[in-house]
């Protein structure tokens, strides 16, 4: 096993007016392919910044962030764009489904960015909305949905590109025990059985036991 991501001596810090506040203090990070690995720690301990920062969301203020052997911290902003598309799929606490979209129409949205014709993105997005179990509800909206079956249907947005890592930040944070539970089994089984590396931000040690690997962080370094 190769490492997918690496992040080299990276510090993140955000200036507030005069102030300049630091989130990580150089920190290193090593995640193999086809790994699921947990990220813990108390609110402002810095992994969310961590996580969008290995997702290109964000850039650190020093080091470097590989992914498959592209330093991702050198990109330009549209050369990220695009990267991020082919790269990256996002799972969030609060599902960014766009509520007058049906719940084909939300998976298929990264696909408008790509060559495919209509056709085989349709192929792509049944294909997604079926692994998350979802087929039957492909034509419901938003707000037809239970809690659990909007994160599924994030979670065929984010494999309907064949990302290479999944970010989940919390993807189970807003959820009930049971729905939580789903979530949780459907990640397994992407990392299983799909070879997707995962990367999730969780607080919450049940979440956490799903990965096969927990680091925590606080105050802006793993410890």
């Amino acid at each position: 096993m190769s490492a997918l991501i690496k992040v080299e001596n990276v510090s993140k810090s955000y200036k507030r007016d005069s102030f300049e506040i630091p989130v990580l203090n150089n920190l290193s990070l090593s995640v193999d392919e086809g790994e699921f690995i947990a990220l813990m720690g108390p609110s402002g301990s810095g992994k969310t910044t961590l996580l969008n920062l290995i997702a290109g969301i964000d850039k650190p203020s020093e080091g470097k962030i590989f992914v498959n052997e592209t330093e991702v911290s050198s990109l330009n902003e549209s050369a990220l764009a695009k990267w991020r598309a082919s790269n990256i799929g996002f799972v969030f606490q609060f599902y960014n489904l766009i509520p007058v979209l049906t719940a084909f129409e939300n998976v298929e949205l990264p696909l408008l960015l790509t060559h495919l014709s209509k056709s085989e993105r349709k192929e792509h997005v049944e294909t997604a909305l079926n692994v998350v179990s979802l087929s039957d509800r492909m034509d419901h909206y938003p707000k037809q949905l239970s809690g659990g079956q909007e994160q599924r249907v994030a979670i065929a947005r984010a494999v309907v590109t064949d990302p290479l890592v999944l970010v989940a930040d919390e993807p189970t944070g807003d959820l009930d025990k049971n729905s939580a539970d789903e979530i949780l089994i459907l990640l397994e089984r992407l990392n299983k059985e799909f070879k997707k590396t995962v990367v999730m931000v969780t607080h919450d040690p049940h979440a956490a036991e799903t990965a096969h690997l927990i680091r925590h962080l606080d105050k802006g370094e793993l410890v």
